[in-house]
């Protein structure tokens, strides 16, 4: 069993944005060719504690390089004031000869990545300006922080940010290390939502809402939403958007507002694309005159053991990690 910790995979992964959005669009692709198998993730609950919950993400991938297993993944945002992350998780890699665990991997990171990765692609099939120069972010913790990171390196020309957040301290810190982060990037934090909304077509989402609470009528007419929260949305907004998911069924559950949307119509006539689709075709996306463009990402195990295969991989390279001979039964020490 290779075990590799947190500061290891930050190591690995340091400045792979291209990697790791080419790693995470194959993922997509051979997902959209049925070339996995991705059952629903289970979403433990306390029934004492309403806003936290432990997610379980099985899946298999497979190409060249078939890998199975499974991402646990916490949620706990009263950790935000414990000044400790909200979430964390850890993924264990399967062999798929004889399904023997071959690898634990200190995940969130991964977790955090893959989904920057999926937004940052979606921004690049989908924003009505080919050249967007900045991106407006509602939300201010690690999650957006890794989706500024890939949208630029998915799309140079974005080099500012207009940002906003309940907690202004956190909104200041955040245009802080942004800026620190990415060279040349100029950050504004904005004094409202709807401020922020109005101030590029390119618009991130990215709180810890459990519930509906905004519509798009602050931003432009021609933007593209990156709903990576999934519960921000009105199903008003959602219904007069054209959306893009990376999986209908997937996306439509555990109450989020696309869930909400095709409760309220009976159907999911109002998804439009998914995002393997488009990326595998190599189509555009037709955009309707005057309609905003939602991306919905609900996150998709595939992409974690893509993530996770590629830094078991360079970890055994570079010889990394801890090695537990005798982990398993009967394994030779």
């Amino acid at each position: 069993m290779l075990i590799v910790g947190h500061n290891e995979v930050r190591a690995l992964l340091q400045g792979r944005e291209q990697d790791i959005l080419e790693l995470v669009a194959e993922a997509y692709r051979l997902h959209d060719e049925g070339r996995s198998a991705l059952p629903h993730s289970v979403f433990l609950r306390f029934p004492d504690q309403p806003t936290d919950r432990i997610i379980g993400l099985p899946a298999y991938l497979g190409g060249a390089e078939p890998v199975a297993g499974m991402k646990w993944i916490a949620s706990f945002p009263g950790n935000l004031a414990r000044g400790i992350e909200r979430a964390s998780a850890a993924l264990v890699l399967n062999s798929t000869v004889d399904g023997r665990p071959e690898a634990f991997i200190e995940a969130s990171l991964i977790s955090a990545k893959r989904t920057a990765a999926s937004a940052a692609l979606a921004a690049g099939l989908l924003t009505a300006d080919p050249e967007p120069d900045g991106i407006a972010m509602i939300g201010l913790g690690p999650i957006n922080l890794e989706v500024l990171r890939f949208t630029a390196a998915r799309l140079p020309s974005v080099r500012t940010a207009t940002v906003y957040d309940l907690d202004a301290g956190r909104a200041k810190d955040f245009a802080r290390r942004a800026e620190a982060a990415l060279q040349g990037l100029t950050v504004t934090v904005a004094d409202s939502a709807a401020a922020a909304l109005r101030t590029h077509s390119l618009v991130a989402l990215a709180t810890t809402a459990g519930a509906p609470h905004m519509d798009l009528t602050a931003c432009r007419p021609d933007a593209t939403v990156l709903h990576v929260s999934l519960r921000d949305l009105t199903v008003q907004a959602v219904l007069e958007a054209q959306n893009v998911v990376d999986d209908t069924d997937h996306v439509c559950r555990e109450r989020t507002s696309l869930h909400l949307a095709e409760l309220e119509t009976g159907g999911r006539e109002f998804v439009d694309a998914e995002l393997g689709t488009l990326l595998r075709s190599g189509s555009p996306f037709r955009r309707l005159p005057g309609r905003r463009v939602v991306f919905s990402p609900f996150g998709l195990g595939v992409l974690d053991l893509a993530l996770a295969r590629w830094v078991r991989d360079r970890a055994g390279a570079e010889q990394l990690g801890v090695r537990v001979a005798d982990f398993l039964p009967g394994a030779v020490g």
